[in-house]
């Protein structure tokens, strides 16, 4: 059962490695394959000093992303700004971490990608040292790590052994399965210190079918990722997530309970079925009628003749679990998509449902069925644009700013 905790925990993880100058530098490449073994997202930053002992070519092989070099390349500035290369990973990892890197690290010098990077990131930073055993013990690296260590930097510490030099002492890099266990710990902890953990979160996902007849339906083109992706990333923090899903090709997240529901009737059911919860946040792209008195039998074309369909409005899942009696959770959070007036008619959406916030966004494009989203949160007191970006980041900030609020809450 641990074991299997631990994989799941690092499954779905992005990170960024940097690969310092050193001959144990070569370790990296089974680090990379051992955490593709466990489902991370390797994405790398190789130094000039790490590109003397692995090549561009075997990193991204292994790690089957592109390898960032240069700071000034045009083409990677384009492709993948150093801004958003550390700002879109969970964690940055400098391995090997040579008495160079750390002391520019230490004195907030940005003179190449790796540096720059680091000293751009809000993410968490662990470093794995390596060097001669007197480098390691000199004082200035000594004052170095301790800076580090004061502004949050983990550290997986060198061992002890021989090393490249011929000497023999503390310096060696850790090995790989010590590395591993030092970001399942790291991920495991701040899994742990999360205020999801323990929370019941309840969440909609997917468009709904409303039979026109045993054949026929009506339908929308949501394909559920976005909910899938929130869905998971609540996971990942430590609630106990209830995945009510619409007909989707989608396999329910890791650790999520999955209900599967057809109509838009059935999912109010089982939506008030979750309850109480902490939170509910309403994905889906429920429809808005249903058919009344369908037929048992497949409607038959008539000389042309229409048939016809008495509509029916469908019960308002949002407005319902917004205005709750006895049962309305303390967040409840909506998605409206649109295709004009995105902002104006999500905060009339806001008004009129009830709910805490709405996360609005312009389906006119490719949004419903694609894999990227832009979002606009609109609470009563304010609202925040977020970058366009893809439907797992969006679902990662949501999942930030949701914990901000029960972080609040305590």
């Amino acid at each position: 059962m641990k074991g299997r905790l631990l994989a799941d925990i690092l499954k779905g993880k992005k990170l960024l490695l940097i690969i310092g100058g050193g001959i144990a530098a070569y370790k990296c490449l089974d680090l990379i394959r051992r955490l593709k073994e466990r489902g991370v997202n390797v994405q790398a930053i190789l130094t000039k000093g790490g590109e003397q002992f692995v090549t561009p070519l075997s990193v991204s092989s292994l790690s089957e992303n592109k390898v960032y070099q240069e700071l000034f390349s045009l083409t990677d500035e384009a492709e993948m700004g150093h801004i958003r290369l550390s700002r879109e990973n969970d964690l940055i990892l400098v391995a090997p971490a040579t008495a160079d890197l750390m002391a520019k690290m230490a004195s907030g010098i940005a003179d190449n990608l790796a540096t720059t990077t680091l000293l751009a990131t809000d993410k968490p930073v662990m470093i794995a040292p390596t060097m001669n055993s007197q480098m390691w013990g000199h004082a200035a690296t000594q004052s170095n790590l301790s800076v580090l260590k004061e502004r949050g930097t983990l550290v997986i510490p060198p061992a002890d052994g021989d090393l490249a030099c011929g000497e023999v002492g503390t310096g060696r890099l850790a090995e790989v399965p010590d590395m591993i266990k030092e970001i399942e710990a790291f991920f495991l902890s701040s899994r742990a210190s999360s205020p999801l953990m323990g929370k019941n979160i309840t969440v909609t996902a997917g468009p709904t079918h409303e039979a026109i007849d045993p054949v026929r339906y009506i339908a929308n083109h949501s394909s559920g990722k976005q909910g899938y992706a929130i869905a998971a990333a609540l996971s990942a923090r430590g609630a106990n997530v209830t995945l009510i899903s619409g007909p989707t090709a989608l396999s329910a997240p890791d650790g999520v309970e999955k209900v599967a529901v057809i109509s838009a009737r059935d999912m109010m059911d089982e939506t008030a079925k979750s309850l109480p919860a902490d939170a509910v946040i309403c994905v889906a792209a429920v429809a808005d009628w249903y058919v009344d008195g369908t037929p048992d039998q497949k409607i038959k074309k008539q000389n042309g003749a229409l048939p016809e369909l008495n509509l029916i409005e469908n019960p308002d899942i949002l407005k319902s679990i917004s205005n709750h009696e006895s049962q309305r959770p303390p967040l409840v959070i909506g998605f409206a998509a649109e295709t004009e007036n995105v902002i104006n008619y999500a905060k009339t959406k806001l008004a009129k449902k009830g709910c805490d916030w709405i996360l609005a966004n312009d389906i006119s494009g490719d949004v419903m069925g694609g894999d990227d989203n832009q979002v606009h949160l609109i609470t009563a007191e304010a609202e925040d644009t977020w970058p366009h970006s893809s439907k797992i980041d969006v679902a990662k900030k949501l999942t930030e700013h949701i914990e901000e609020y029960f972080k609040d809450s305590e």
